[in-house]
């Protein structure tokens, strides 16, 4: 393929996302409350800044090295639409919700996005009036893409406003001057630093979490898929998190997820496991200055700290299984005490820099093989996207929830969760030969939130 001085290389993380067993596509499932006008849709869509941004209006091509590039081409509409008039089930008895998830797992091992136009595209399914915004993972990560898509929405309250960001600096100034707590600090930052990249390494060569019900492996990635939704209140959540001093929500988060898969398992496989069998998690952190959304116009300027693209780095965050006790708070104090470990250490930044270098020196095949081992070696994958905390409209029709999921990997388990009006949904993609019962699975982790609260509650009253 000739090359032209106007095509532009994908960036290292863009192309690690291009190759086969690491190929990604994310699927956003966008529910509304009223019919969707086709010819609306499109109109909308035509006028936006989506279809103008570099990104969504150039297509992919090798050039004779093998190198992927960028080519800015012309952009049609109606070839990016997939429009279904008729219900994905003839049973009534399956909801929106669950047929929408059927077609979504079907999506996450069977349906790549054609590489003769720029790879996105909207599923219309006008009977469930849902949409599934199709867009690969060389496009942009989970922030970005959720911030272009929030640019194409407005707030229900005020049509004239956009979605508000939650962008908050991360980076804080200290009035504390003591050099000795500095210097301990930077000692520990260095020592958890070493641990943890050095762990990231083992795991891409042969350390591996102990075999489970829910373990994947090697070409699970290519097993046939169930899709479930787990569903929270952000209230309750917080709730849980007022109970722990100097907790977060994505502290609550993974004592959710330690105490549902432990819930889980008790039911697989109730008398084989050893208490405190460590399940290992492959997390995506942003990298950017501020966390949450970002700003649409700051992700557009070269130079800016938030930057359009790939900018994240991975986690490998452990949960542990445990027995049901009297206090399921306990879960999120252990699941706090790592993750207050993993902060003060480098391993986000070192996993993408170390990727990144990797890619550029030894090329794509060895980056991928390091990558896919890494989560053949792990038992599962986690997102968590915080979403717009208000109700918001596309094309004046009222959004009533935002699900995404991505493309299968080769783990049993994928989650990836999004927050929108003060609910967070998770959706829950599984190998349905090792997990039959996702709907269990999920029901598990909305228990455990919900013991959680009526715990934090009752220490509340204390």
């Amino acid at each position: 393929m000739t090359m032209t001085e106007r095509d532009e290389p994908l960036t290292p993380a863009g192309r690690l996302f291009v190759q086969p067993g690491m190929d990604q596509i994310i699927n956003c499932a966008v529910s509304v409350d009223d019919p969707i006008d086709v010819e609306a849709v499109k109109l909308e869509i035509s006028n936006s800044i989506m279809v103008k941004h570099p990104r969504f209006s150039s297509i992919m091509l090798k050039d004779s090295c093998g190198r992927e590039r960028w080519r800015k081409t012309e952009v049609n509409v109606d070839d990016h639409f997939i429009i279904r008039h008729q219900p994905l089930t003839d049973d009534p008895s399956i909801s929106d919700e669950d047929a929408i998830n059927d077609y979504l797992a079907d999506l996450s091992v069977s349906t790549p996005l054609s590489l003769t136009k720029p790879l996105w595209e909207f599923h219309l399914l006008l009977a469930h009036n849902s949409a599934v915004l199709r867009l690969h993972h060389a496009l942009g990560d989970g922030i970005s893409l959720m911030s272009m898509f929030m640019s194409c929405c407005r707030r229900a309250d005020d049509p004239n406003q956009r979605p508000t960001t939650q962008g908050v600096g991360t980076s804080s100034s200290s009035n504390n001057r003591n050099v000795w707590r500095l210097l301990k600090k930077l000692v520990m930052v260095i020592w958890y630093t070493v641990v943890y990249v050095t762990e990231f390494g083992l795991r891409s060569l042969w350390l591996k979490d102990k075999k489970t019900a829910i373990s994947g492996g090697a070409g699970v990635e290519l097993w046939p898929r169930k899709l479930a939704t787990a569903k929270f209140k952000i209230d309750d959540m917080k709730t849980v998190k007022k109970a722990i001093d100097n907790a977060t929500i994505n502290d609550v988060l993974f004592g959710v997820i330690s105490c549902g898969l432990s819930r889980y398992l008790d039911l697989r496989s109730p008398k084989a496991l050893k208490e405190g069998l460590q399940m290992t998690g492959v997390a995506m952190i942003n990298l950017r200055k501020q966390s949450g959304l970002q700003d649409f116009s700051e992700l557009m300027k070269s130079k800016s700290g938030a930057r359009w693209g790939n900018k994240f780095g991975m986690l490998l965050l452990p949960v542990y299984y445990h027995k049901g006790g009297s206090d399921p708070l306990q879960f999120v104090k252990r699941a706090k005490a790592m993750i207050d470990k993993k902060k003060l250490s480098l391993e986000g930044p070192c996993s993408y820099k170390i990727g990144d270098l990797i890619m550029s020196i030894f090329g794509p095949k060895l980056a991928t093989l390091l990558n896919y081992r890494i989560v053949s070696n792990t038992t599962f994958t986690i997102s968590n996207v915080i979403g717009p905390p208000e109700d918001i409209t596309f094309g004046g029709n009222h959004i009533s929830s935002v699900r995404v999921t991505s493309t299968a990997l080769s783990h049993a388990i994928t989650m990836h969760m999004v927050s929108y009006a003060g609910r967070a949904d998770m959706q829950i993609l599984v190998a349905k030969d090792i997990i039959p019962d996702p709907k269990v699975l999920a029901k598990c982790f909305q228990d455990a939130l919900l013991e959680m609260k009526e715990a934090a509650q009752a220490v509340a009253k204390d």
